[in-house]
């Protein structure tokens, strides 16, 4: 029955390929192989002098990895079990027409390119990535795809192999050029095996066994020490990319003569993402009295980090000087026991427990990945929702509802317009006839109607003419300002919405209006003013020739009669002026008659023309209005059909978006639960999987 991680590590393959990922789907089976392979990967790691090559050797009781003052590790170097010590170095050459990048003097300048026979002496600036350099170390692996020619596998002397990887020997090519004069070549890998049986280090010192480390190797422990960041520029840092993803375990060595550097830390979090299990190996214990201080500092920043890591002090010196001697108690200061027994339970724990471990973090990653297309893709969705039919149609319903709005709005302009273009015509008419009639009353205050009747007659019309003109000029003007008003309405949609035709003064206004015909007056004549004269007269007579009759005059007398003329003059004349006045009031009775009759022929001309305009700007905006109504509910129409196509598509992608991201939490859930049993079966074990 096979175990559930390898069910649920099959699902994410399955799933993957589903989404079509098959650099996901090729990667998972990698780490499917790796899982499945009983021998445990420890990949040795850290910035360099922190001593991961003298941790190699202690492990193992024997001097695989070379050490000391001016010795650093060039190369990869993969420690496994073999049945007698042999050691194999595999040299892929650049692909054909590939060649180094030029280097640079320290001033910047383009130094001149090496030749191919220094290339050919430094075949480790042609080496691929480590994880490439990894996957060929095994000797069942493939060689890396991208040489020109087949890696091959050189077998040679196990003490010109660490020469060349202490840096003490000759070229890698010198190495090789040597072994395939002698017919050592063949394909394969590289290797460099560690025996069981002799118990010989290659110097051929011995060693003595404490707690048999090699039994580690015999176990299915490989062991691979990585060259150290800097090794040839000091300020370099260790490059996150530069770390096989296909590790059962990582050590990240790093003495205890200080803090975990930040560089460090966030190495381990860029592993932490990828490994499931990680150590941290604090070498060198022997060298700092208050080492236990620094591992406390450094297990706080770890905590602080939030570094799912184990933190392990250790000394290698102690280590190999209790292998010497053989002195337990020294070996169990160095705390190499932990390391080991930590070793020994991973590589039992392998098939169950850290294979758990490995998958619910792969799963975490490959979850991520494929969900990330998937949220990204809802949030383009909402993106477009502001952009896309539900949009237009959106603006589309504004439209209608402008229009509408619109509608409402010239309507009532044009209602408002027209009652003030009435009331103002009217008020202007009114004032400009009162003006001719106090010119009237002035000049006939004084003038005789009887007089000049023709001159008057023609002023009036005259005046009456062009108060009708003036009238009428300024009802067609503000029949235009109206229009113009009401169009105004219609600026938003881009068009002249102003009607073809306007209002003019009439041509034949003059001819409508009516000539004042003269009043019938009473005229002062002869015999008028004759009996007007002896009534007035009569009484002078009267009144003076009595008063002379006491002086003893005669009733009819000079003086009576020049009184009597004098009375009789006045009559005629006071009958005269009264009669004047009598005209004056009739002429003007006849002219306010008049005026008003053309007041209100006018007043009602002008009115129904107003009228006439208002129901032709309100035909014409009508019109307009049907007209634009009728293409945005065209408009509005094709926009809801889109926006309820693209809703059901939407609804529908985000339906099956749904479904794939609540497969894809219930697979991560499957594959999160395989820690939480982890976590249980491992009880006192020690073991701390990632997250």
């Amino acid at each position: 029955m096979a175990p559930i991680w390898l069910d649920v590590l099959d699902e994410i393959v399955r799933v993957s390929g589903a989404h079509g990922r098959g650099d996901l789907i090729h990667w998972l089976r990698r780490r499917r192989a790796q899982l499945l392979d009983p021998r445990l990967r420890v990949l040795v790691l850290g910035e360099p002098k922190q001593g991961k090559s003298q941790l190699v050797n202690a492990l193992l009781n024997a001097s695989v990895c070379p050490v000391g003052e001016g010795v650093s590790t060039t190369i990869p170097t993969v420690v496994a079990h073999a049945a007698a010590p042999t050691a194999a170095l595999v040299w892929s050459p650049l692909p054909a027409g590939e060649e180094p990048a030029e280097r640079r003097s320290p001033d910047g300048r383009s130094a001149q390119r090496r030749t191919s026979q220094e290339r050919r002496r430094h075949p480790e600036e042609q080496r691929r990535t480590p994880e490439e350099r990894l996957g060929t170390s095994r000797p069942a692996a493939p060689v890396a795809a991208q040489a020109s020619g087949p890696a091959r596998r050189v077998t040679v002397p196990i003490e010109q192999v660490t020469a060349r990887i202490s840096g003490r020997g000759g070229g890698i090519a010198d190495v090789v050029a040597g072994a395939e004069a002698a017919g050592t070549t063949s394909g394969g890998g590289r290797t460099v095996g560690i025996g069981d049986t002799s118990g010989r280090r290659p110097g051929g010192a011995e060693h003595a066994e404490i707690g048999i480390p090699r039994a580690l190797l015999a176990s299915g422990v490989v062991l691979i020490d990585t060259p150290g960041a800097g090794r040839t520029d000091p300020g370099r840092e260790v490059s996150p990319a530069a770390i096989p993803s296909h590790a059962d375990l990582v050590l990240l060595v790093s003495d205890v003569t200080r803090e975990l550097s930040v560089t460090e830390l966030n190495l381990l979090l860029h592993i932490a993402q990828s490994q499931a299990n990680l150590v941290v190996v604090q070498s060198k214990i022997d060298m700092v009295p208050h080492w236990r201080a620094v591992v406390e500092r450094n297990r706080q920043h770890l905590a602080d980090a939030g570094v799912p890591a184990t933190l392990l002090p250790v000394s290698a010196t102690l280590r190999l000087q209790a292998a010497r001697s053989n002195d337990k108690q020294l070996n169990a200061e160095s705390h190499f026991p932990e390391l080991i027994n930590r070793l020994k339970r991973d590589q039992a724990g392998k098939s169950e427990n850290l294979a758990r471990a490995a998958v619910a973090l792969s799963a975490r990653t490959v979850i991520e990945q494929l969900a990330a297309p998937l949220r990204a893709e809802l949030a383009i969705s909402t993106a477009v929702e502001s952009s896309g039919p539900i949009s237009k149609l959106h603006a589309a319903q504004r439209e209608v509802d402008e229009l509408r709005r619109c509608s409402v709005r010239w309507q009532n302009t044009l209602n408002d317009e027209m009652a003030d273009l009435m009331s103002d015509v009217e008020y202007d008419l009114r004032d400009r006839t009162r003006q001719i009639l106090r010119k009237v009353d002035e000049a006939f205050d004084k003038a005789d109607p009887l007089t000049g009747w023709d001159t008057f007659q023609d002023w009036l019309t005259e005046n009456l003419t062009d108060a009708a003109e003036a009238n009428y000029a300024w009802l067609a003007e503000r029949c235009g300002w109206i229009a113009q008003r009401v169009a105004s309405r219609f600026d938003r949609y881009d068009f002249d919405a102003l009607p073809s035709w306007s209002v003019r003064v009439p041509e034949n206004l003059a001819d409508r209006i009516q000539v004042m015909d003269q009043p019938s007056v009473e005229r002062f004549t002869r015999t008028q003013k004759l009996v007007t004269g002896l009534r007035g007269s009569y009484g002078g007579v009267l009144m003076f020739g009595l008063a002379t009759t006491l002086a003893g005059m005669p009733l009819i007398n000079p003086i009576s009669l020049g009184a009597g003329a004098l009375f009789g003059g006045k009559s005629v004349r006071d009958e005269g002026k009264s009669l004047l006045k009598r005209r004056q009031a009739a002429v003007k009775t006849a002219t306010q008659r008049h005026v008003d009759d053309f007041f209100l022929r006018l007043s009602k001309d002008c009115k129904d023309t107003a009228r006439q305009v208002q129901r032709m700007l309100r035909d014409h905006f009508t019109g307009l209005t049907e007209e634009l109504q009728e293409g945005i509910v065209r408009s509005f129409r094709s926009a809801k059909q889109a926006a309820e196509a693209d809703a059901a598509e939407r609804d529908q992608r985000h339906r099956r978006i749904a479904l794939e991201m609540k497969r894809l939490a219930d697979l991560y859930e499957r594959s999160q639960a395989l820690v939480g049993v982890q976590s249980v079966a491992a009880g006192g074990t020690g073991l701390e999987p990632g997250p």
